[in-house]
């Protein structure tokens, strides 16, 4: 296993570091938790989750026509 080096704002790596401990955890278990699911994500299934979303809270009312689409 290879060392890495981060760096952050003291406050919020000890309230990490609490937090972690709170949850029976380390810092280097969660973080690398968060580097497998952070290298397992695929950037389209993270679109396409979005726009589904966006679909679901966006109401069209009306059709426009391809003259009023292209208008500036």
């Amino acid at each position: 296993m290879q060392n890495i080096t981060l760096s952050a704002d003291e406050a919020l790596i000890a309230a990490a570091r609490q937090r972690a401990i709170a949850q029976n955890t380390t810092l280097n278990a969660e973080f690398r938790l968060w580097l497998t699911a952070f290298t397992a994500a695929k950037p389209e299934a993270d679109f396409d989750a979005l726009m589904q979303d966006l679909q679901k809270r966006i109401v069209i009312t009306r059709k426009y026509t391809r003259d009023e689409m292209n208008e500036r």
